[in-house]
């Protein structure tokens, strides 16, 4: 479900409740992004010089190859997730899911072979996001942490609270190997 703060008819913000503060966008989405196109495009390459070097390239098969990378690019894109103060949003191709992460109702791990963590907040919307975004991203982290403990403080929290604490550990465990590795002590 997407959600949008817009002004209202008086000219006052209806998002004026929500606290201010700067977002925490993932650094890493970019070089995800330029590893997406230069994937589709080496395959839509290769895919054209062996069917030009067997001479069977026609307009038809080239639409084919040429829709083939971009269903490729479709997968291979990440969403874009961003974390501000109460709120965090993960922008697909077509659209963005955003949940108040002050107001959590539930976190849990999606089943299935790339592992996802699900949140859903008091107002029924859900994102669901890799939890290597929060891990690489300590800023993002940060403030994600921070208002799930306000979820937690208020009673609001009812399901996710192992989940999250697993999600703590490793990115006390990631940190730590991170310093261990920069002085050289492992």
């Amino acid at each position: 479900m997407e959600r949008r703060f817009t002004q209202s008819e008086t000219g006052a913000d209806t998002a004026a409740s929500e606290p201010s503060g700067p977002l925490a966008r993932d650094i890493h989405w970019a070089g995800e992004r330029r590893s997406a196109v230069g994937i589709a495009s080496l395959l839509c390459s290769a895919l054209f010089v062996l069917d030009a070097g067997v001479g069977r390239l026609d307009a038809t098969r080239g639409a084919l190859w040429t829709g083939l990378a971009v269903l490729v690019f479709v997968i291979l894109l990440p969403a874009r997730v961003s974390v501000g103060p109460g709120l965090l949003s993960a922008r697909g191709m077509l659209v963005e899911h955003t949940v108040r992460t002050d107001s959590l109702v539930s976190v849990r791990w999606s089943d299935g072979v790339a592992q996802r963590m699900v949140l859903r907040d008091t107002e029924g919307n859900q994102v669901e996001i890799d939890p290597t975004v929060l891990v690489r991203n300590p800023a993002m982290w940060h403030r994600f942490d921070t208002d799930a403990r306000a979820s937690i403080r208020h009673g609001t929290l009812r399901y996710g609270v192992i989940a999250l604490c697993e999600l703590t550990e490793r990115i006390n465990r990631e940190t730590a190997l991170t310093v261990f590795r920069a002085s050289g002590l492992q």
